[in-house]
């Protein structure tokens, strides 16, 4: 194939050079290989980034047909999730803290719904959206550690326990602290969340406010959900599967991480 002109979403040699190992289900001379996974990641970069459909990839790169059957493979595989737990100890380690959190922030944002995710969307009155809800806990500089999607109108409060079950797996059991919005408050979350080891704290708004207040542990998963905003993909739910939803949310991520991971691969 004619090499196409680069994009701003292109992988750098540097970021290839930690991702392949996640990405490369088979081996690259396999026979039957027509494209470089290099440039189905790209692709599938391009997608997240622009927000696209999948039929509307650009012709100069791989079919969309091959590039979407690819990321199923991936996402499948769990490779996006694996990688994203690896980056989040490198960066952690690389800002002289423990590998693994130890403290992790819960929070939930509400996605419009579209005609594909439409059939399974539920109506969050307090944002005034029909549209699906994604629960994320993030560590404490706001790395992803764990997704859970509902309809809109599932109540933070009765996600916890599967928020607490998946960073428990992913960390290894050394979460010990969760902070959450007013969202949470009740006898039931705390409970669920003790029930992994985590003590379930909730920030609350301060009585008398005026204008915007800076909570503290708080803003970290906010300035999560600004990055993720970023990504055209991701400011309403196009996804006709909850779990593909889930999915995209750890390749933007990657997507994200890579970019610092690769800065300290050039500085060693």
């Amino acid at each position: 194939m004619t090499p196409r002109k680069p994009y701003l979403t292109d992988l750098t040699d540097e970021e290839w050079s930690f991702a392949a190992p996640y990405l490369t289900l088979m081996n690259e001379e396999a026979p039957q290989r027509r494209y470089e996974i290099r440039e189905m990641f790209n692709a599938l970069r391009w997608m997240a980034r622009a927000g696209a459909s999948w039929r509307m990839l650009l012709t100069n790169f791989p079919p969309w047909e091959l590039v979407y059957q690819q990321t199923e493979r991936w996402l499948n595989a769990g490779c996006f999730e694996a990688m994203v737990s690896d980056l989040r100890s490198v960066l952690r380690i690389a800002q002289e803290r423990r590998g693994q959190p130890s403290a992790v922030i819960l929070d939930g944002r509400t996605l419009q719904s579209t005609c594909e995710s439409g059939p399974r969307a539920g109506y969050d009155g307090y944002k005034r959206k029909r549209g699906s809800k994604v629960h994320m806990a993030v560590d404490t500089l706001g790395n992803l550690l764990a997704v859970h999607i509902t309809p809109a109108n599932e109540q933070e409060r009765a996600q916890v326990a599967e928020l607490a079950r998946q960073v428990q797996q992913v960390t290894g059991q050394t979460v010990k602290v969760a902070f959450a919005d007013q969202g949470y408050t009740g006898e039931d979350a705390a409970q669920a969340a003790r029930d992994d080891g985590i003590e379930l704290q909730v920030i609350k708004l301060p009585e008398a406010k005026k204008g915007f207040v800076l909570l503290p542990r708080r803003w970290v998963v906010e300035r999560s959900f600004g990055w993720l905003n970023r990504f055209r993909r991701l400011t309403r739910d196009y996804e006709r599967l909850p779990q593909t939803l889930a999915g995209l949310h750890f390749v933007v991520f990657a997507m994200l991480m890579l970019i610092h991971a690769a800065a300290i691969i050039q500085g060693c």
